[in-house]
């Protein structure tokens, strides 16, 4: 599969991507745990059918030593043992938010609270921010049809 277009190459493109890079990479160095990050950046994807971030964020996650049970695992984490309650908390405000159309109105107190009981008020933040820019970036590449498979660890960053 080709790209529709070089969405990067595109002078409007390159300054959305360069600010959208930018808020990637404040969530990135932030205080919210890198594992917990690379689950939720994969679930959000997995749900949105991203194939290029799906591709990108599982070898950047293998490279930086996920183990392959928990990445064969991300989606079904209900049903997998192998995540902590901190993370089942961030992969379900991750499912949540990002299936706000669904017509599920929306993230609920509980997943809200549950979360709430496992990060900081500024890892909360980096989790929100985190969930709305996967789905920003998703969507572009979506749309684009950006193609997947290619991706090498560390190649965007």
């Amino acid at each position: 599969m080709d790209a529709r277009f070089d969405y990067h190459g595109n002078p409007v493109g390159a300054k959305v991507v360069k600010h959208i890079f930018s808020a990637s990479k404040t969530v990135w160095d932030s205080t919210l745990p890198a594992a917990t990050r690379q689950l939720v950046e994969i679930r959000v994807s997995q749900i949105n059918g991203c194939a290029v971030c799906i591709d990108m964020h599982t070898k950047d996650a293998a490279h930086a030593g996920e183990t392959p049970v928990r990445l064969n695992l991300v989606a079904a984490w209900r049903e997998a043992t192998v995540f902590t309650d901190a993370e089942r908390a961030a992969l379900e405000l991750a499912e949540q938010g990002t299936r706000i159309a669904d017509g599920a109105g929306g993230v609920t107190d509980e997943a809200w609270a549950d979360a709430a009981k496992h990060y900081d008020e500024d890892q909360l933040t980096a989790l929100v921010s985190l969930i709305a820019v996967m789905n920003t970036w998703n969507r572009l590449n979506v749309i684009t049809q950006q193609p997947a498979g290619d991706y090498r660890p560390g190649q965007w960053g």
